[in-house]
């Protein structure tokens, strides 16, 4: 059983689109994506600095391109991905990634909405100065305690030994100097709270903008953030993005979900590395491949040949054959 995971904002690094505008077809795609989105993501993906790249109103655009352009890389014929692929999960903005390459909505829709979120959240940012930083290691009730001693809040479970505090620069500050027993704190280089109260304004203005997308039901399973589980109503999907801008990511609830399920192997899309890295301390055993550039297309492929399996996926009419073209 084959699962497709996409990166959340921090995975971005300068030039990281580069290498897949060798791919055919690529750059115009990203022209037209950057027409959508308003956004030269041709440029900030490819001749931009880690600073400027770092802004989350260009970060999120570009990571939901890159992830969109590696997995059309590697299913060409989308139908064909619906059809091998058992379950499809993003980390935070990768869940728009995940949520266009599960057939929920376009791709297209996709761009117009990931950069009205980063364009939302960093305004909400610019609010109060405030951050993220990630606890590594530690008992997890020690530091989740530590957390709330200091006024934090665990943005992102991210199963492995990772948790991700966030809160004002001086909260953080504060949880740096006082760590939890056992654990290391490590800042990120993100440019406020997100998935805290902090992002409330991002949300109001997400649920004004969302009804208009057209929206289809997952042709792959769709795991949420905000607790693992597999959602299969489309609507639902899209509610579910809007409100999770406030609220925390249980990424290792979705790990939990693909254990259950039962999957043996796990490709992560472009900007890849972060999510297989976790994958590979939390689920051993399972097959893990970081499809960072087109070199890396051949290696996936033959996870598809080796992994991907119809029967996997209930949500694919097993009837139906994917097209030619």
């Amino acid at each position: 059983m084959l699962v497709l995971v996409a990166p959340g904002q921090g995975a971005q690094t300068p030039g990281f689109l580069g290498p897949w505008l060798d791919v055919p077809g690529v750059t115009e795609r990203l022209q037209w994506w950057s027409a959508v989105a308003g956004l030269d993501l041709v440029h900030y993906g490819t001749k931009a600095d880690a600073e400027e790249i770092r802004d989350t109103a260009v970060a999120q655009p570009l990571l939901v391109a890159a992830g969109l352009v590696s997995a059309l890389a590697l299913f060409p014929r989308p139908l064909e991905g619906h059809r091998l692929v058992a379950a499809t999960a993003g980390h935070s903005v990768g869940e728009i990634t995940a949520a266009a390459g599960s057939g929920v909505i376009s791709a297209e829709s996709a761009m117009a909405l990931v950069r009205q979120r980063g364009l939302a959240m960093a305004r909400a940012a610019g609010v109060t100065e405030t951050g993220m930083s990630a606890v590594l290691g530690g008992d997890p009730e020690v530091v989740l305690a530590k957390l709330a001693e200091h006024g934090l809040t665990p943005a992102n479970h991210n199963g492995a030994g990772q948790i991700v505090a966030a809160g004002t620069t001086e909260q953080l500050a504060a949880l740096a100097e006082d760590r939890p027993e056992g654990a290391r704190v490590r800042p990120l280089k993100v440019a406020g709270a997100f998935h805290t109260h902090h992002m409330a304004p991002a949300v109001s203005t997400l649920r004004e903008l969302v009804p208009g997308i057209t929206v289809r039901d997952p042709r792959t399973r769709y795991l949420s953030n905000a607790d693992g589980r597999v959602v299969p109503s489309g609507q639902e999907v899209l509610a579910r993005i809007v409100t999770q801008v406030s609220n925390p990511v249980r990424w290792d609830l979705c790990m939990e979900t693909i254990r259950d399920l039962g999957a043996t192997a796990i490709i992560e899309v472009a900007p890849a590395g972060t999510l297989v890295g976790l994958a590979k301390r939390a689920l051993p055993g399972v097959r893990t491949l970081a499809l960072k550039t087109p070199d890396d297309l051949d290696a996936a492929r033959e996870l598809v040949a080796e992994h991907g399996d119809p029967d996997a996926n209930p949500l694919f009419p097993l009837d139906r054959e994917a097209p030619a073209e």
